[in-house]
């Protein structure tokens, strides 16, 4: 081959892959199954600028007939490969490790639900969801619109614990390349934050704008940036966190499969300053506490699957299925210790409409509880939930599960169709129909307290606790067609019962009666559950 001819064939190849790469970003590594894409292309690249020969009038006729056999060979080398990758693959899937795939997750199944999970505190509950923080989040980037011209809102919204408080933190973006040039030398100069619990949205600004974000371009594009930086990791998708000073950070973790594209198991994070670029990798053992969401609920979820489906090997899975679950539809997050817990329902493979317990895990180091609570399944109690106020056609939100007086429950708000938070259902997880839905305007802990003197769940009285007491006051009220009796005992102390708890003794109180209540827990106003 004359020598000219190779320097420009291996020329416009190393120029194209170059190009390929810096577009498509692919990891240099061989269990990536996109990278085996990008060497296809490349291989394509360098043989058609064979071509070339064709064109050298002096072997013409010899160069036309060596064609079909090269393609041959390319098409041959394309098929060993391809089949390659799929023995490999077979070889390494649950067929032939079943038991492999089941510890992908490592489940504790020794806790117990009452004794992890403190009773609910509803001024740390998150009760607005993803929906609800994006549309606060907008609201107030609609109030700012000499920022909405430059930028847009994104739609991470992570869940994050923010020195104690329960937010969804999300990034301004570029709003297109031409708005990128515009804005580059100062960045995207801020970020919103939406309160949880409370509600409330701010749009932070930076004194130094955010330079590496996934809508940026050239170097300064995440992507590329964190690509030329690594070439040989494998990452997963990033999330947008801030330290405990208000820094944003990009969360990015890192990724190893075993053989090509399959068993995704996360081997750390990079961290990576938003405003100026800098990185640190980290392996999962010493990932900084403030960082809440290294694992994305779809591995968690798949991972909890093929623990319950090869826990008992690969054949037992497809026959006889003795003792094999999955995970319900749907999830959602919590916080308990100063980390992010996804928790989700396990039912059993033939996905009926009850559950056999959940799982709990830690978004940060995968720590993962199951929790033996049989009950409704998620989507069952938001249809009891919607059944109530069917008439208004409201839609509830995937509900929130709580400890209530030492009950699992399910917590969901009722949505209208502007997305507008109308009611709250409360809904017992062993009993799906019992449900009782309140007015969101009357609050949180109304709502509760409306759910509690309604619904009768079996409390063992052994359980309660008690005290006498000497009404110093006493009133009646009627909430929702209900009667409730509000008390002042002698030491200042407020209680309120239903009329349900002993319409015999209640109606006839007076001040200065003496009476013996039992009670769950202690609170503002405790909630009587029996009374002589």
């Amino acid at each position: 081959m004359n020598k000219k001819i190779m320097i420009f064939r291996i020329g416009i190849t190393l120029v194209v892959a170059f190009i390929l790469f810096y577009l498509t970003l692919p990891a240099i590594n061989l269990t990536n199954p996109g990278f085996y894409g990008y060497l296809f292309c490349i291989f394509l690249v360098y043989f058609f600028s064979s071509w070339i020969k064709l064109f050298d009038t002096r072997n013409i006729i010899k160069n036309v007939k060596t064609l079909p056999r090269n393609v041959l060979v390319m098409i041959g080398s394309v098929f060993g490969v391809f089949v390659l990758i799929m023995v490999v693959n077979f070889i390494l899937s649950p067929v032939f490790n079943a038991k492999s795939w089941s510890r992908r997750i490592v489940i504790d199944q020794t806790h117990e639900f009452n004794d992890d999970i403190a009773l609910v505190n509803y001024q740390s509950l998150p009760l607005l969801d993803k929906d609800s923080s994006r549309k606060l989040g907008d609201r107030v980037m609609g109030q700012m619109p000499e920022l909405v011209s430059q930028f847009y809102v994104s739609d991470l919204y992570t869940q994050i614990n923010y020195n104690a408080d329960i937010v969804r933190v999300t990034p301004l973006e570029y709003n297109g390349f031409i708005k990128y040039l515009n804005n580059r030398k100062n960045g995207v100069k801020g970020y919103i934050t939406v309160n949880s619990v409370t509600g409330d949205a701010d749009l932070v600004k930076l004194d130094k704008g955010m330079q590496y974000m996934p809508s940026a371009y050239f170097f300064d594009n995440l992507d590329r940036h964190l690509r030329f930086k690594y070439p040989t990791v494998i990452f997963d998708d990033e999330k947008f966190e801030i330290d405990n000073d208000g820094n944003p950070y990009w969360v990015v973790p890192t990724v190893r499969y075993s053989g090509v594209g399959i068993k995704k198991e996360i081997t750390g994070v990079i961290l990576v300053n938003a405003i100026d670029g800098s990185s640190q990798k980290y392996d999962v053992g010493s990932i900084p506490t403030w960082v809440d969401q290294v694992y994305s609920a779809e591995l968690i979820i798949e991972q909890v699957d093929n623990w319950g489906l090869y826990k008992n090997g690969f054949i037992n899975s497809l026959f006889t299925q003795n003792g094999v679950v999955q995970t319900t539809e749907g999830y959602n997050y919590t916080v308990m210790n100063d980390d992010v817990y996804l928790y989700t329902g396990i039912t059993s493979v033939l996905a009926d409409e009850s559950n056999i317990g959940f799982i709990m895990t830690n978004l940060r180091t995968k720590e993962t509880r199951f929790y033996q609570v049989p009950g409704a399944e998620e989507y069952s109690a938001m249809a009891s939930a919607e059944g109530q106020v069917q008439q208004m056609k409201y839609e509830a939100s995937f509900p929130l599960l709580i400890n209530l007086n030492g009950r699992p429950t399910y917590l969901m708000s009722l949505k209208d169709a502007a997305g507008l938070v109308k009611m709250y259902a409360f809904v017992d997880v062993g009993d799906y129909q019992k449900v009782v839905v309140s007015d969101s305007s009357l609050g949180i802990e109304a709502a509760s307290s409306n759910y509690l003197s309604n619904v009768n769940l079996n409390l063992d009285t052994n359980t309660l606790l008690s005290k006498k007491i000497s009404i110093r006051e006493i009133s009646n009220v009627i909430i929702d067609g209900n009667t409730y009796y509000y008390l002042i005992g002698d030491n200042g102390q407020k209680y309120r019962a239903s009329i349900k708890v002993n319409s015999d003794i209640l109606p006839f109180l007076k001040v200065g009666s003496s009476i013996e209540v039992k009670y769950v827990l202690d609170a503002d106003v405790i909630e009587i559950k029996d009374i002589k």
